[in-house]
């Protein structure tokens, strides 16, 4: 099958092989704090698996991809969730920013995405997009998980 891209592929297929490539990679920068901290006000705990921050940074990844910029805000809002207030009603709480903005400084060091300038940009406001072998590099990480799905499903 040719002409694949992540646009073609289920979300959680593509994230899911896209973490393990990056963990098999190893190159992805990794913050000392990934085993104590929550990823939102709104958790009580922090995530369980070993491997969220490479689930966190392949999710980041195709979210820039299918968007052309993307700042960190943006990002707190899309990993936020509601908060239990107890007999109080729900509200959406903003994801951990520090997270979100350590995931894109360690794709950034990997060539996935790149700053906008804030004079490049239409909307003046600067934010993240990605860059043209880091969209390669998805479309080829896109490609293997649906060569992958064909064969478990055979």
């Amino acid at each position: 099958m040719g002409g694949v891209t992540v646009r073609d592929v289920d979300a959680q297929t593509f994230i899911n092989a896209y973490a393990d490539f990056l963990k098999r990679q190893g190159k992805l920068q990794i913050p000392g704090w990934v085993d104590t901290v929550k990823t939102s006000h709104s958790n009580e705990l922090p995530p369980q698996s070993p491997d969220w921050f490479y689930v966190r940074a392949a999710a980041v990844a195709r979210h820039v991809y299918l968007r052309k910029s993307v700042g960190v805000g943006r990002l707190r809002k899309v990993h936020g969730s509601t908060k239990n207030r107890g007999s109080k009603p729900m509200h959406h709480v903003d994801a951990s920013g520090s997270v979100d903005r350590k995931v894109l400084q360690a794709l950034e060091k990997l060539g996935i995405v790149e700053k906008i300038e804030e004079d490049e940009d239409t909307t003046g406001k600067g934010g993240r997009r990605i860059t043209q072998s880091g969209a390669r590099d998805l479309d080829r990480i896109a490609q293997t998980a649906v060569e992958g799905d064909d064969e478990d499903d055979e």
